[in-house]
């Protein structure tokens, strides 16, 4: 079977004054060209510390991340970050921001401008060219993070919870222009989510992580086809299941809260 991403017996250890924190343990996940797969788990699992280790932003303790035979060490071009906090320049226009990457490239200006029109165009964002982050809304500056990624053209898209700050409607709305972008351009996605429903609706797998030490605990195909209905019976029966192991996790964690608190 083809992969994309490998990540081969990775472990994440951070020093504290306290003692070492082991954040990430055994960790083994391949990861097919074109697929979209989920980190879900409740805070304190790891999501975002794999996230940045195949960034290359947090390379691990012991094993390897791997992408198209080269063992990862620092962030590459061929992916792309997306982040909940947006990371928009305030000065820029939403064209400024979204041609930032390829002006740092030295890309030609004809390119430059062909691909930032184009991308205006596939975000809904051609009315909103010439604003600045702050007269955009949460989810329109969100879509101009994505374009500014998509303009670097990455194979590979990470994304840290993106939707996370976001209502429940512009939430919606954006996972489906997500999956339509997905479709289209083909992209490897790893997208890491702390909602149930949100990994359900978007992923082709749903990899639950356990609390600290992060491992995988299961490594879920979803098989429903695409639109998904939240309301089915299979929507359902598989977010229960998947809540399950979550909140397994998540009373771990509360213990282990309980347990430090009892301590001071």
């Amino acid at each position: 079977m083809q992969t994309h991403i490998d990540v081969r017996n990775v472990q994440k250890v951070f020093k504290t004054p306290g003692g070492d924190v082991v954040a990430l343990k055994d960790i083994n996940l391949s990861i097919r060209p074109g697929e979209f797969v989920c980190l879900l788990g409740p805070s304190g699992c790891g999501k975002s510390t794999l996230l940045n280790a195949v960034a290359g932003f947090q390379p691990p303790s012991a094993g390897e991340v791997v992408i198209e035979g080269r063992t990862i060490l620092k962030p590459g071009p061929d992916r792309g970050m997306v982040f909940q906090e947006y990371a928009l320049f305030p000065w820029m226009t939403v064209a400024q921001n979204i041609a930032f990457g390829l002006e740092v490239q030295k890309k030609d200006k004809a390119e430059i401008d062909l691909t930032v029109s184009q991308l205006l165009d596939l975000l809904h964002l051609k009315d909103f060219r010439d604003r600045f982050p702050k007269d955009l809304s949460g989810g329109m500056r969100q879509r101009v993070a994505i374009a500014r990624v998509l303009a670097l053209d990455s194979p590979i898209m990470l994304m840290d919870e993106p939707f996370g700050a976001l209502d429940a409607l512009t939430r919606r709305n954006l996972q489906d222009e997500l999956l339509r972008i997905w479709e289209k351009l083909g992209k490897t996605i790893l997208f890491v989510t702390h909602s149930i429903e949100e990994s359900i609706y978007l992923a082709d797998r749903i990899v639950v992580m356990t609390y600290r030490p992060g491992t995988v605990k299961r490594d879920q195909k979803v098989d429903m086809p695409r639109p998904r209905d939240p309301s089915s019976a299979a929507f359902n029966d598989l977010k229960r299941e998947l809540g399950h192991l979550v909140m397994e996790e998540q009373q771990r964690h509360a213990n282990a809260e309980l347990k430090l608190a009892a301590v001071d």
